[in-house]
């Protein structure tokens, strides 16, 4: 790590520099990051805590709430407590744990959502070999592959920047980005460059790619189905599970993917926050509050009975 040691601590220039705007967005990002954390968490608790949730889709439905409070709680709180603590730097060994844990949470989430698509696939088109498939080793091999696969790309890139030299500690974003870094390095960066292209397309071009063919197959399957109100309830679930992975990946891909002259600290602070913030915060409550089935375990849990101890 001699390269990486050289700069001691980054500098986070955070969501804006004018000060009027910092108030505002800070106000936002809080309750973003709150709201998405209650609603992750209200999932994964009613979930766990309720035997008839014990099935392939809330299984990865927990896995997602869990993923989504793990990414949040990755970058949002050191962003606020920068805030309103007045200091904005952060440790060369801080940001390279955190560029890890970010790189990782953000690419097992991606790819968690693609198996969500493809339980719902199975689900809706296949129902009488849906429990055979959805096997208990299936499933779990579902949510374990995308944790493995999303840790050993993160190691892989962040051993690659501990390689680099930088010429400046000045980081134009609110976390410790992997392209921010790479952009203010003195080093060859090809190689990084390229892996981000490689990898990226791997977790995110694929795992989108997978959700709109299982989607197509979906709609093709509810078009099918006799019943209009049936058809429109099934038609706007998935619309709305559609505008979620829309925003989700569609944000991603203009932060990585699009061509280097196209891009500007404002713009890609904003894509930033939308699949940092906005997405996770909506996870909950797309995939939840639509679902009967989990709303009633949601009021059994918040219900005074539930805590109520025996006497």
């Amino acid at each position: 790590m001699d390269n990486w040691t050289r700069v001691s601590e980054f500098i986070l220039l955070g969501l804006s520099e004018q000060p009027q705007q910092q108030e505002v967005l800070f106000g936002l990002s809080c309750g973003l990051y709150l709201t998405g954390c209650l609603g992750n968490m209200l999932t994964l608790l009613a979930i766990v805590s309720d035997p008839h949730l014990h099935s392939p889709m809330y299984f990865f439905l927990c896995n997602l709430s869990l993923l989504d409070i793990c990414f949040t709680s990755t970058t949002i709180p050191k962003m606020l407590l920068n805030h309103l603590s007045g200091h904005t730097t952060i440790s060369s060994s801080a940001c390279l744990a955190q560029m890890y844990f970010f790189i990782a949470f953000g690419a097992a989430d991606s790819i968690l959502l693609s198996a969500m698509a493809y339980d719902r696939y199975l689900a809706i088109c296949c129902p009488l070999q849906y429990m055979t498939i959805m096997s208990v080793l299936r499933c779990a091999l579902l949510v374990v592959v995308p944790w493995v696969l999303s840790n050993l790309i993160s190691m892989v890139h962040t051993i690659l920047m501990t390689h680099l030299s930088f010429c400046t500690n000045r980081i134009p974003h609110f976390f410790c980005d992997l392209n921010a870094l790479i952009k203010l390095s003195c080093s060859d960066t090809q190689v990084n460059k390229m892996l981000v292209l490689v990898f990226g397309s791997s977790v995110v071009l694929v795992p989108f790619v997978c959700i709109m063919a299982s989607y197509t197959l979906i709609a093709v399957a509810v078009w099918k189905v006799p019943s209009t109100r049936g058809k429109w309830k099934a038609f706007s679930t998935c619309v709305s599970h559609l505008c979620v992975v829309f925003l989700f990946y569609g944000t991603i891909i203009g932060v990585y993917f699009k061509p280097t002259s196209l891009h500007t600290t404002q713009r890609d602070t904003a894509a930033t926050m939308m699949y940092t913030m906005v997405a996770p915060m909506l996870n909950p409550f797309i995939y939840s509050l639509r679902n009967r089935d989990l709303k009633s375990a949601l009021r059994k849990l918040l219900s005074e009975n539930h805590f109520a101890k025996p006497l």
